[in-house]
């Protein structure tokens, strides 16, 4: 069976956003509404059991500081904090700080020179993750991708496996003709649920995750090729 499309994860699988962008835009945005927060790299690995921004801020407040969760202005603070947050990541690209890792950009272009059509399933903002795009690939780069699903379109974010089964409707595609590149254990649990093949290639935050059911585990010093992807997608076709 041949590889027809690559989906792509993005925090942590297309760049180290975590690192490099979303901790220290989310610390700047608690300093800008004088909150006492900050996430150092140690503990904001153990804060990514959630995804999306907003549903980690309320996961801090309940579990570290109850007095905010308190407040009665807490759910248009949280919503304050998050605006702000993404306009500090915004920044934060413009600038060049989220460089792409070091093989995706050739792995984009190869692909599609060679018609292999590009999906993304992420659970971050749009405006992110265009953002990303533009910022290393250039003006309009999202047009280069048949399907990009964010978390703000689903119903749950993963481990869940809606935005993968929507990408999979809007590339018009079944999940064997697919194959996916993910970072961390809850995105490959949301794309192996809906059936589609996956490898992993591991980011800051993951090397000590669980990846059983993963065609491949790649270490971030391992590049990912597209002959390689199509090698593990051809043994997944026929496992």
């Amino acid at each position: 069976m041949a590889l027809r499309a690559l989906i792509f994860d993005v925090d942590g699988t297309l760049a180290n956003t975590e690192r490099d962008g979303h901790r220290p835009a989310f610390n700047a945005a608690f300093a800008e509404v004088g909150l006492p927060w900050y996430w150092d790299e140690s503990f904001y690995g153990t804060l990514l059991i959630k995804s999306g921004g907003l549903e980690r801020l309320h996961f801090y407040a309940e579990h570290f500081d109850p007095s905010v969760r308190a407040r009665p202005d807490f759910e248009q603070l949280m919503q304050r904090i998050n605006e702000l947050k993404t306009r500090n990541y915004q920044r934060l690209l413009a600038a060049g700080a989220i460089p792409l890792r070091a093989d995706i950009g050739q792995l984009i272009c190869d692909a599609r020179t060679e018609d292999v059509r590009l999906g993304i399933a992420s659970s971050s903002k749009l405006e992110n993750i265009v953002g990303l795009l533009r910022a290393n690939l250039g003006p309009n780069a999202e047009a280069w991708f048949d399907a990009i699903v964010s978390g703000e379109v689903v119903q749950s974010k993963k481990p869940s496996p809606d935005v993968y089964k929507k990408v999979l409707e809007q590339l018009k595609l079944p999940p064997r003709d697919c194959l996916v590149v993910e970072d961390s254990a809850h995105g490959l649990a949301s794309s192996l649920a809906a059936g589609i093949p996956t490898v992993i290639t591991l980011s800051d935050y993951t090397h000590d995750e669980d990846f059983e059911g993963a065609r491949m585990v790649l270490h971030e010093a391992e590049h990912l090729s597209l002959e390689k992807l199509r090698l593990w997608h051809a043994t997944a076709s026929t496992s």
